[in-house]
């Protein structure tokens, strides 16, 4: 009779787009290695401006860095995710969007604030400039080594 009166376990949702376990683990689901060289690519970036070497930077900045980097992961997983899946489910947001996505954004945005990267600097080059030219200088530093 107990066992009719105990409310039923309701069922969790498993998150599927890898955000928990990059938090957790640094690591990103074997089929997204590219977000993973993204992130090291901003970072060595923002490094580079701010610094121009870790060794240059306040343990502040370090800091403030490496939470962006963790956010910007954060976000690429639930937008790819987003990107296979789509944003619905139902007549509702998927939970990740609803909930943490425009949060993960803002902190993103006031982070580099914090760093003093504003819009205007922003302007100069966008990110996907950013990559094209990380991935320009990974081309010729590969080209070199075999070269050599």
């Amino acid at each position: 009779m107990e066992d009719k009166l105990k409310k039923p376990k309701k069922k969790r949702m498993r998150l599927k787009h890898g955000g928990y376990t990059y938090l957790t683990t640094g690591e990103v689901p074997e089929h997204r290695q590219y977000i993973k060289a993204y992130l090291t690519a901003i970072r060595e970036g923002l490094i580079r401006e701010r610094g121009p070497t870790e060794k240059d930077l306040s343990i502040a900045q370090l800091i403030l860095i490496d939470r962006l980097i963790s956010l910007l992961g954060i976000i690429r997983l639930i937008e790819e995710k987003a990107k296979e899946d789509g944003v619905f489910r139902g007549k509702d947001l998927i939970p990740s969007l609803k909930t943490s996505y425009i949060a993960y954004n803002n902190t993103v945005r006031l982070t580099l604030e914090k760093l003093g990267i504003d819009k205007r600097q922003a302007d100069d080059i966008t990110a996907l400039e950013y990559i094209k030219q990380f991935d320009e200088e990974k081309e010729a530093k590969e080209k070199a080594k075999v070269k050599e």
